[in-house]
């Protein structure tokens, strides 16, 4: 069933479990409830937390769907439910309906009419019911690897990318590793049985520490997309460092390309090098090479390679950087002589009046001893 206004998605996301993300969902539930919105629980998982359970005291709760297997009777989100109790709802009333959805990564019990619950969540939206729900950032497929990486673990259960990039609201319920750790010993997480192990595995800081790094550049990643799609030219603010090298035929352009890199390094930012070819001469081949060998080196700092044609280099190096949202350039110092920095001005000079918002490091030479 859809109907004519879809439902709108907020997510609330997390590094990891125990940080307070469907806490905070009922925190702002509780606040709706009491403005006249017609909130109710789709799906909650407390995990036996009292606070969780307290937090969700006074809201309606949709019974879930029984589903027997072999012996077992398990029990799932009733997804028809839901849709069925707004129907009836909305015969008598006109307010905004929300619906609470813990654990968006979920994977339903075999047999459900949809495998995940995020595909459960998309019939709710499709429905013109409003959707809160809650997921954790090792859960998105695209960082699936890296999550792998960092903690040693495979994450079976995956939420593709779209959903969070069709969200109309994300929000990262951030705190400290140090709180999570306190949090975990006080056995506000797991049960007494599993926090040592979870403190030697997946607990660890340094696990914690990359696994918020993630979720906030997730989010900003969102944000910085959402905000380039609607802000006029030129008046956009990066979110994200980026970094772009200016190489060209002169020596020092290797130089100047690992001090980009350490640069892009120091700022977990992505690397970008640009040679500007003068379309009124012909490159001799050694300096053919030394250009290769830029490319080459801009490759195994993972980086991206730009070569584009211009007679005009400060005007080729200010389109690349409004292109890529640059936030930092790396020049080399001027070869020109000062007569002819008189006369034609230097690069330095001229990048400054057509940059805005964009840091220029300008490097010296290193001096060669004889």
């Amino acid at each position: 069933m859809y109907a004519a206004r879809k439902g709108k998605h907020k997510i609330f996301i997390g590094m990891a479990p125990g940080v307070g993300k469907t806490y905070r969902m009922l925190e702002e539930a509780q606040a709706l409830k009491q403005e006249g919105i017609d909130v109710f629980i789709g799906l909650l998982e407390t995990h036996g937390r009292k606070e969780t359970a307290d937090k969700a005291e006074g809201l309606e709760t949709v019974p879930r769907r029984q589903i027997l297997r072999g012996d077992l009777i398990l029990t799932e989100m009733d997804t028809d439910a839901i849709i069925n109790r707004c129907l009836e709802t909305s015969r008598y009333a006109s307010t905004p309906q929300l619906a609470l959805i813990d654990e968006l990564a979920h994977t339903n019990v075999p047999g459900s009419p949809r495998a995940k619950r995020y595909e459960d969540v998309e019939v709710i939206l499709a429905a013109g019911i409003d959707v809160y729900s809650t997921m954790n950032v090792q859960h998105l497929e695209s960082l699936n690897d890296i999550v792998a990486r960092i903690t040693g673990v495979v994450v079976r259960e995956r939420v593709p990318d779209r959903i969070l990039e069709d969200a109309d609201e994300i929000v990262v319920v951030d705190v400290t590793p140090e709180t999570l750790q306190e949090r975990l010993l006080e056995g506000k997480i797991y049960d007494q049985a599993k926090i040592q192990q979870s403190l030697d595995n997946f607990f660890q800081r340094r696990n914690l520490i990359a696994l918020r790094e993630l979720a906030l550049r997730e989010v900003a990643d969102n944000v910085e997309e959402d905000a380039i799609a609607i802000t006029p030219n030129g008046q956009f603010c990066n979110i994200h460092e980026r970094v772009l090298v200016c190489v060209s035929t002169y020596p020092n352009s290797v130089q100047l390309l690992r001090r980009g890199a350490r640069l892009a390094g120091y700022m977990n930012a992505p690397l970008y090098v640009l040679f500007v070819a003068d379309p009124d001469r012909f490159l001799t081949k050694e300096e053919s090479l030394h250009i290769d060998t830029c490319e080459k080196l801009c490759r195994e700092f993972a980086g991206t390679f730009i070569r584009v044609t211009n007679n005009n280099i400060a005007n080729a190096i200010a389109e690349v950087a409004e292109k890529h949202h640059i936030t930092q350039i790396v020049i080399g110092e001027s070869q020109r002589s000062r007569w002819q920095i008189l006369l034609k001005g230097s690069l330095t000079q001229k990048l400054v009046r057509l940059l805005k918002n964009i840091d220029l490091h300008i490097i010296a030479s290193e001096k060669t001893s004889r």
